[in-house]
């Protein structure tokens, strides 16, 4: 089974950040986390992959090539206008095959792929969406499903006292080609806007509801794993904390401490609290302390005296002396 990336969008809740870089790019533990989603494909035996790109899109490429030093074959289909959700998709349909997957490259997950397809080549039905159980159902669109798991029906984002199902939809989709059957044609999609092309298609509200319509059955695979789409800078700081905890199994990238006081006598980092990921070439000023979980990049230059906890510092920040700092994303300007 192919796979594709999901790649092309903005990140516009992630600003300022997503000014200088394309959200895949964002760094989680010292890697972009469209790269922890790459080796995660690599793990799982989804070697051919192909990643629809649009902003910044020559950074994506010139990190990662090819894609094979993480053990894939990586290929790229570039949009020059936004084509949606799933008009993207469509536009590499000549890649895709048979059947694929359709992962976000701009979300941190853990989630057993293997298990999702082996569950996708059960059924007879012409998709498998991944789901999970959410406390807050205002912030997710849900899937509404009957006891065999076939979905029903949707809400977005409903409040949780009038929502009629807990299962997120996680952006995480098996398709068998059939799939392209019930898209739009060009130019009349519902979710498309006055500057839209006209190959522009969103699942939510142009494909999905056409297999309702059609009685065309799909399926929840509820999953229990870690996922976090990484939608704003809260998410972003809380899912790097939880992959340095160990609450989603990524790769670090960097040395991780117990806790981290430049200059001073062995044996004192014994009272800091940990863990703290330092990243390759961090330059620390004297009589810094920085108390976990924290992330230090690649590069960051901390001032003397500055007093760190729970911080997330990118690659090549800059944190003047004399700065206390907590619960911050510190970012590079350049």
């Amino acid at each position: 089974m192919k796979a594709m990336v999901l790649a092309a969008g903005l990140g516009t809740r992630l600003r300022p950040i997503t000014y200088e870089m394309p959200k895949p790019m964002v760094p989680v533990l010292n890697r972009p986390v469209m790269e922890h989603i790459l080796l995660l494909l690599a793990r799982h035996g989804f070697e051919q992959t192909i990643a629809n790109l649009h902003w910044f899109p020559d950074l994506i490429e010139s990190h990662f090539g090819d894609g094979s030093d993480l053990g894939i074959e990586l290929t790229y289909s570039r949009e020059e206008k936004l084509l949606g959700t799933s008009g993207g998709v469509r536009n590499a349909a000549g890649f895709l095959g048979d059947s694929f997957l359709v992962i976000s490259g701009d979300a941190l997950s853990d989630i057993d792929l293997a298990a999702m397809r082996d569950f996708h080549e059960s059924h007879d039905g012409i998709a498998t969406l991944a789901t999970k159980r959410v406390e807050d159902t205002s912030q997710f669109g849900v899937a509404i499903t009957g006891a065999d798991g076939r979905i029903q029906g949707f809400q977005e984002k409903p409040e949780p006292a009038e929502a009629l199902s807990d299962l997120a939809n996680c952006g995480i989709y098996m398709f068998r080609s059939e799939i392209f059957d019930f898209f739009p044609d060009p130019g009349t999609s519902k979710a498309a806007g006055p500057g839209d092309p006209p190959g522009f298609a969103d699942w939510a509200m142009d494909v999905f509801p056409r297999l309702l319509e059609g009685d065309v059955p799909f399926y929840s695979h509820e999953i229990d794993a870690y996922w976090n789409d990484i939608g704003n800078l809260e998410e972003l700081r809380q899912g790097s904390l939880d992959a340095l905890t160990g609450a989603v199994a990524v790769e670090l990238e960097g040395e991780v401490v117990d806790g981290f006081r430049s200059g001073s006598p062995a044996g004192d980092e014994g009272a800091l609290t940990g863990p703290v990921l330092l990243g390759a070439g961090c330059e620390i000023g004297d009589d810094v302390r920085i108390d976990g979980p924290s992330v230090i990049g690649d590069g960051t230059r901390i001032g003397p005296n500055s007093r760190l906890r729970e911080v997330i510092a990118l690659p090549g920040a800059e944190i003047p002396a004399d700065s206390v700092l907590i619960g911050a994303i510190a970012g590079h300007r350049g």
